[in-house]
């Protein structure tokens, strides 16, 4: 056990000396000093790092040892960037903190990881609350569109108005509707399974199971007619989607599935201004009339791809590339800020580090007995899975653009807390999947020894003293008396 704790604490403090690296490289190219409240910033954070990794051996001992490195790698690397178009902004008399405030969005999120890892230390608690879950995530959902709170940045209705900083309840929707998928699913998972007819060779639901995906179909078209957010309606329903393959086993789940996605496409395409853009735009990204466009064409899809273009295999360094070229590039384009400073080889370790933290949950999800911390699990990575392809893939044109951000790197803190929670909840549930059955302690095994041979000794000693006894009759029976009369004891005995 001391042999995997020193490794584990190994891995952490090697992450945490690779953030500290990439902040000073930075630093010392574009400002050429580090800032003395970036340093104690920084001091606490890692320190926040280290407390929580003591909390989670404390109380999740047998927690996955690969995702808490990995999130400070992707979380240190995105601050680094983001801080770096900071530096820009200020020496062209245009300064901003959103790399300082995001330091501080991840202490919060440590902060809050830490309560959780010791107030959660079992995950089955929260099937207790699933409509709970339901009815918080749904209001959470729902509250950009309530008057006075409610905020439209770039044409989109998802942020709620909190003092001067906004906030974006859907990111912590996603998790509260998770938990109702997951307990829903569990405790229906045999009347879903049920089989219909057959189409296609697949094994059709009945009419009567279509209910609950219909219902979410709906509710994720709502979301994009009322919010006009493409990104959010598209993983709530490919979640459940997913969450409720696993559930039943049923291809023709995805199959149904995939027919809503594409009739929902389609039409959103076609009614919706915003979508039918972003649709255009990724048909024709090169074409003048798209770049041209003051709003909705593809000028900010083209930059980001020659951004990548110019980082080549090994990219420019941190601190000598252009990303601010490209707007939003701290925030939904922040890949394409890494593959210029870092190239295709840092594209690569980025992806590789989001692959490390779904094979752990799948791995978890795979593993663990309890149905519903199979759902859990698999929703919750499948969400985090789905969600590094769409803007990834956004990017790069192999789908249109959803307006979704990169787990752990991009700018804003309410997708940084509720991914930083996703990820413990992964660690909680894969303690449970890899803590050991519970062994029979040597004194017990002493006990229940000593108690087998006491019993053996007691049967042996009772079966002497029956054939002593029926010795014993038969000499009595040799010597009857006169009258003829048979003595009592020898009645009782069962001796003749």
């Amino acid at each position: 056990m001391i042999a995997i704790r020193l490794r584990r604490i190994g891995l952490l403090l090697f992450s945490l000396l690779v953030g500290f690296i990439g902040f000073f490289q930075m630093f010392a190219r574009s400002a050429g000093r580090f800032p003395g409240d970036y340093a104690a910033l920084l001091a606490v954070t890692a320190a926040l790092f280290i407390a929580l990794w003591i909390l989670l051996e404390i109380f999740q001992p047998y927690g996955s040892q690969a995702i808490l490195p990995s999130i400070v790698i992707l979380s240190s690397l995105g601050i680094t960037l983001i801080t770096r178009i900071d530096l820009r902004n200020a020496r062209i008399g245009q300064p901003t903190r959103v790399g300082f405030t995001q330091l501080i969005w991840l202490c919060l999120a440590l902060v809050l990881c830490g309560l959780l890892v010791v107030l959660l230390q079992d995950y089955r608690l929260l099937r207790r609350f699933s409509y709970v879950s339901m009815v918080v995530g749904l209001v959470l959902l729902l509250s950009p569109m309530l008057p006075g709170i409610g905020r439209e940045i770039g044409g989109a209705r998802i942020w709620i108005g909190v003092g001067s900083h906004t906030l974006q309840p859907g990111e912590f929707a996603k998790l509260f509707l998770a938990f109702f998928f997951a307990a829903y699913l569990f405790d229906h998972r045999d009347q879903l399974a049920v089989g219909g007819k057959k189409v296609l060779g697949m094994r059709m639901p009945r009419i009567k199971d279509l209910g609950p995906i219909i219902i979410v179909w709906l509710i994720s078209l709502a979301v994009l007619v009322i919010q006009h957010d493409l990104g959010t309606s598209l993983m709530y329903f490919a979640m459940f989607v997913s969450m409720l393959y696993v559930a039943t086993g049923r291809t023709s789940w995805i199959a149904i599935g995939s027919v809503f996605f594409v009739i929902g496409a389609v039409a959103a395409s076609m009614i919706f201004a915003h979508v039918g853009a972003r649709v255009d735009a990724w048909l024709h990204p090169f074409s003048d009339a798209e770049f041209s466009k003051a709003f909705g064409g593809s000028g900010q899809l083209v930059r980001g791809i020659f951004g990548l273009a110019a980082g080549g295999l090994t990219g420019t360094g941190l601190g000598q590339g252009r990303p601010w070229i490209t707007p939003l590039a701290n925030s939904d384009f922040i890949y394409t800020s890494v593959g210029e400073e870092l190239g295709l080889s840092g594209l690569l370790v980025v992806l590789a580090l989001y692959l490390v933290i779904v094979a752990s949950g799948m791995i978890t999800a795979m593993k663990i007995k309890d149905g519903f911390g199979k759902l859990l699990a698999s929703g919750l990575v499948f969400t985090m899975a789905f969600q590094v392809f769409t803007v990834v893939g956004g990017i790069t044109l192999v789908i249109p653009l959803t307006g979704l951000t990169m787990p752990y790197m991009a700018a804003g803190g309410s997708s940084l807390v509720a991914n930083c929670i996703l990820a413990v909840l992964l660690i909680i549930i894969s303690n449970a999947a890899n803590k050991p059955a519970p062994e029979v302690s040597s004194d017990t095994f002493k006990y229940e020894a000593l108690a087998v041979l006491r019993q053996q000794e007691t049967s042996k000693r009772s079966g002497q003293d029956d054939s002593d006894h029926n010795d014993s009759d038969q000499d009595e029976e040799t010597d009857l008396p006169a009258t003829g009369r048979i003595p009592a004891r020898q009645v009782r005995g069962g001796g003749q």
